[in-house]
């Protein structure tokens, strides 16, 4: 499969620059891959595709206020710093990205906070934009976390044009967020409000969570053309035995799994025994779905309007099926339906 193959545009006045004003009343679009058909509902109509014994994987990822703004020593030019991963606790070591780069050189040192409570080193160059920053701190680890979370931002991504407004820090987020370590949302979980949880719970509808932190990697963009030679960034994974428990019975018993993003379907394709069920899991994944791809654990993927080129849409596009996700893209552009992260949603069955 070719990069090309995912190239298209989506008009500027589609993505959704702000959220819906209620969760699960963002619109729904419902792809039936046996038949083709595709159907226009609301989200919390979601809810009459599930039955009793069904289960729903959410990820339950946390996003922490990564993008800062300090200073260059000397020069006091203005400095953004996206914190990306933490690398040694002990000495405050992150892999960061800085803008703009090219002021930016080892042995710099950058300012944060009004009265400068925060100083950093660069240390090593990464990449064109990457950097790694060793913070100078005297404190404990949670008091330097605490100093980040006063002066971080809601790192909303940058196509949404405009500044941080407060309620990006409460929408932002799902409402079942936990583990703190995602750079970015895992963006199906935000069209679930507590009722309608509530609502799929009565019905008998079983959740399960795994946790991905959400690195840059997801979004990096695509630069060769042959997708075989596309390395993907790694990211933090946590599968708990009790949801491979949960998951396992569920497919035994052949009641439905839906994977509630395309991180949640990275994890748990990530971890798959050689009898096709899920395995607990700890560690790092640099998995890279595409068409074709024969996915092992869920048969129902909950998603969202993806950019062209980008790898969530290849995922997708590997469990539509390429031809029924192209007419799905085409038919929500002319719907108009709202896109990228605070966009509308799809549920492929």
């Amino acid at each position: 499969m070719k990069l090309s193959k995912f190239r298209f545009e989506i008009p500027k006045e589609l993505v959704a620059h702000h959220p819906t004003e209620n969760r699960d009343e963002s619109r729904l679009m419902v792809l039936h891959r046996e038949t083709g058909k595709i159907e226009h509902k609301t989200f919390k109509d979601v809810i009459d595709y599930f039955d009793d014994g069904d289960c729903m994987l959410l990820n339950n990822t946390k996003v922490f206020p990564a993008r800062l703004y300090g200073n260059k020593e000397k020069t006091g030019a203005k400095i953004e710093v996206f914190l990306l991963r933490e690398l040694n606790r002990e000495s405050f070591l992150w892999d960061v990205l800085v803008d703009p780069a090219r002021k930016i050189r080892i042995g710099n040192k950058l300012y944060f906070g009004e009265n400068d409570e925060l100083v950093a080193e660069v240390i090593d160059n990464t990449t064109s934009r990457g950097r790694t920053l060793r913070f100078l701190y005297e404190g404990t680890h949670e008091e330097f976390k605490a100093e980040v979370m006063k002066m971080g931002e809601t790192p909303i991504p940058k196509y949404i044009n405009r500044p941080v407004e407060p309620q990006d820090e409460e929408r932002y987020q799902t409402i079942f967020a936990k583990k703190e370590g995602a750079v970015a949302a895992p963006t199906a979980g935000l069209h679930f409000s507590k009722h309608l949880l509530k609502r799929l719970e009565i019905k008998g509808i079983n959740f399960g969570e795994v946790t991905l932190h959400v690195g840059l990697g997801t979004f990096r963009s695509v630069e060769v053309e042959d997708l075989t030679k596309h390395k993907m960034d790694s990211e933090e994974v946590e599968i708990l035995q009790s949801t491979a428990d949960l998951v396992n019975k569920t497919k035994l018993a052949k009641k439905n799994v839906c994977a509630v993003g395309t991180t949640v379907m990275r994890s748990i394709e990530s971890s798959v025994s050689t009898d096709g069920l899920l395995k607990p899991f700890e560690g790092w994944t640099n998995k890279f779905i595409f068409p074709p791809y024969d996915f092992s654990i869920p048969n129902r993927l909950i998603t969202n309007f993806h950019m062209p080129e980008s790898t969530l849409l290849m995922l997708v596009a590997a469990f539509a099926g390429y031809d029924l996700m192209m007419e799905a893209y085409e038919l929500a552009i002319k719907e108009k339906y709202r896109f990228y992260s605070y966009g509308d949603a799809m549920l492929i069955l």
